[in-house]
C-alpha cells in the first residue's frame, strides 16, 4: 500500500505544489530580467554622474510597493523586506563594475598603508572610479618622494598606534595643495597631528564599516573638518556617488561617541567572551539553548574574536579618556554587583525602572527593530 504523501498520483498536494514550483521559477525569471536591465542603469549613472544609492527613489519605490502589496492582499511588511533584498542585490551588482566619478576629473590618490584590508578595499573602489591610485606601505618609504609627488589626496590608513608617526613622516613630502586625510577610528589626535604637520588642506575620515563589505552603498563615512573644507568637497561627493551616507562632526564630538560605540562595546564583548571561556561554556553548546536574541548577542560577540586582537586593543585603549570611561564602567558594575550580593530584587527593579525612564521612547524603537532582526535571524538560521 503506497503512502499518498510520497505518491504523486495520490498526493492531494501534488497539483498545488507543481503550480507553486512553476510560479517560483517565474519569479526567478523576472528577477533575472530585472537584473539584466541593471547594465543600462549603470551606464546611465556613470554617464550622468548619479550615485549608486538614491534614497528618495528607494523610499518612494518602497512606499508604492507596500501599497501595491496591500491592494493584492499581501503583507506590506513582507513585501518591503522582499523588495529591499532585491534592491540590495541590485546595488551590489552595480558596485561590481565602474563607479561614477566626482566632478573635476580623475585625481591621483596615495594610500599610505594601502596593502592593508581597508586600504585595499578603497584602492579598488577609487581605481574603479577612474582615479589613479598609488600605494605606500611598509617597504616603500625609500620611494615616498616619488609616490607623494603630484598627489591630489593622501590617505593614512594604518593602525592607530602608528598614525601620528606616519603622518609626521609623510607630511614633508606632500605638496601644499595636497589634501591630507586619515581613516583612524579616533579623530581628535590624528586631525591635530595632520594640522601640525601639513600646511595644506586636512580632513579626518572614519569609514564606519569593516573591510569585508561587498559594496559601500548605505555605509557611513564620518567626516571631521580640519582645514580648507572646499578642497575636500570632491572627496565627499565621491563618497556619495559610491552610495555612502556622509555625516560631518567635529573631532571631539566624534570621539565622544566612539568611546561608547567602539571602546565600551568592544570591551563588553571581551568581558562576555572572557567569562564564557573562564567557565568553559563553549559557544557551540550555548547555541543549543539560545533564544534568537541571545544567538544574535553571541554572534556579535563571536565576530570580534574572529578578527585582529591588536586592532581591537588599539581601539579599546585608544586614549586616556577612553580608558577612564572603561574604568568608570567597571566601577558602575561594582555598584550594581552590590544588588546581587544583597539579593536586592527591589533595588534591581528600581534601577530597571530608572533606566527605562532614561531610554524613554527609544525603548519602543529598540523593541521593534530588534524584534525584526530576531525574527529574520530565526527564520534564516534556526
Amino acid at each position: 500500500m503506497s503512502d499518498r504523501t510520497d505518491d504523486p498520483a495520490g498526493n492531494p498536494l501534488a497539483g498545488p505544489r507543481a503550480r507553486i514550483d512553476a510560479i517560483d521559477a517565474g519569479i526567478l525569471d523576472l528577477l533575472a530580467e530585472r537584473s539584466a536591465l541593471l547594465a543600462d542603469v549603470l551606464v546611465t549613472k556613470q554617464r550622468e554622474g548619479l550615485p549608486i544609492f538614491d534614497p528618495p527613489r528607494e523610499e518612494a519605490k518602497v512606499a508604492a510597493f507596500r501599497a501595491a502589496a496591500a491592494g493584492r492582499g499581501l503583507d506590506p511588511d513582507w513585501a518591503e523586506d522582499f523588495l529591499r533584498m532585491v534592491m540590495g542585490a541590485s546595488r551590489a551588482r552595480q558596485s561590481t563594475g565602474v563607479f561614477p566619478q566626482a566632478a573635476g576629473g580623475p585625481r591621483t590618490v596615495l594610500l599610505v598603508g594601502g596593502k592593508g584590508r581597508m586600504g585595499s578595499l578603497y584602492a579598488g573602489i577609487l581605481a574603479r572610479s577612474g582615479h589613479a591610485v598609488r600605494v605606500l606601505d611598509v617597504g616603500d618609504w625609500d620611494r615616498v618622494g616619488d609616490l607623494a609627488a603630484g598627489c591630489d589626496l593622501a590617505v593614512v590608513t594604518v593602525p592607530i598606534r602608528e598614525t601620528r608617526a606616519v603622518i609626521a613622516q609623510l607630511a614633508p613630502h606632500l605638496a601644499p595643495a595636497t589634501l591630507l586625510a586619515d581613516f583612524t577610528s579616533n579623530k581628535a589626535e590624528p586631525v591635530a597631528a595632520m594640522l601640525a604637520a601639513h600646511p595644506g588642506p586636512v580632513v579626518g575620515l572614519h569609514p564606519l564599516h569593516g573591510p569585508d563589505v561587498h559594496n559601500l552603498a548605505k555605509q557611513l563615512m564620518v567626516v571631521c573638518p580640519g582645514r580648507d573644507a572646499p578642497a575636500a568637497a570632491w572627496l565627499l561627493e565621491q563618497c556619495r556617488l559610491w552610495g555612502m551616507r556622509v555625516a560631518e562632526l567635529p573631532p571631539a564630538r566624534h570621539d565622544e561617541g566612539m568611546h561608547v560605540v567602539q571602546g565600551l562595546r568592544h570591551f563588553l564583548a571581551l568581558l562576555h567572551g572572557s567569562f564564557l571561556a573562564a567557565r568553559g561554556m563553549r559557544p557551540q553548546d550555548m547555541l543549543e539553548l539560545s533564544s534568537p536574541i541571545y544567538r544574535a548577542e553571541l554572534m556579535m560577540t563571536g565576530r570580534i574574536f574572529a578578527q585582529n586582537p591588536e586592532l581591537y586593543a588599539d581601539i579599546v585603549f585608544a586614549d586616556a579618556e577612553r580608558r577612564a570611561l572603561l574604568l568608570e564602567l567597571l566601577e558602575h558594575h561594582g555598584r550594581l554587583a552590590s544588588l546581587v550580593r544583597a539579593d536586592d530584587k527591589a533595588g534591581f527593579a528600581a534601577e530597571f525602572r530608572r533606566v527605562s525612564a532614561f531610554f524613554g521612547d527609544f525603548a519602543g524603537q529598540a523593541l521593534a527593530e530588534s524584534s525584526y532582526l530576531i525574527h529574520r535571524l530565526a527564520d534564516r538560521f534556526a
